[in-house]
């Protein structure tokens, strides 16, 4: 069992995959960053001063030691716009990998195995001495 688990732990695509997540984690923290420090301060200076994290619907006010129901709106606009601006990198990204990927040269087309019949047009083995189909004399 461990020799099983050393070879599926070991595999190309596993390890690929844990290092796709380890740097995906830290994009995504540049990402935010990005967006609450450098985005959204101007964003909510041109909306005059509004902090979009602050924005609330207040389904239920506070009463005694129970807290407000709230929608947080505001948080997911700045998590929408932070992941709209992930989306657009990693698509930027992918564009980028595909172009700078050489392109494989075509593989050739495979060897024609059959040839049609010169009587009723249905394909044929190309040693077929005669059609399965019409029983015609086929030339070789």
């Amino acid at each position: 069992m461990l020799k099983e688990f050393k070879e599926f732990a070991m595999r190309g695509n596993v390890v690929d995959m844990a290092v796709g997540v380890i740097i995906g984690g830290a994009f995504g923290k540049v990402v935010t960053s990005f967006l609450n420090d450098l985005v959204m301060p101007p964003l909510g200076m041109l909306t005059g001063g509004v902090d979009f994290n602050d924005k609330v619907l207040v389904l239920k006010a506070a009463e005694g030691t129970a807290k407000a129901v709230t929608l947080n709106y505001g948080a997911f606009i700045t998590v929408f716009v932070d992941f709209v601006i992930v989306a657009f990198a990693i698509f930027m990204m992918v564009r980028l990998m595909n172009t700078l990927k050489k392109s494989e040269p075509a593989a050739p087309p495979p060897a024609a195995t059959e040839k049609p019949c010169p009587e009723c047009l249905m394909n044929i083995p190309l040693k077929a001495r005669r059609c399965s189909h019409c029983a015609s004399a086929v030339p070789a």
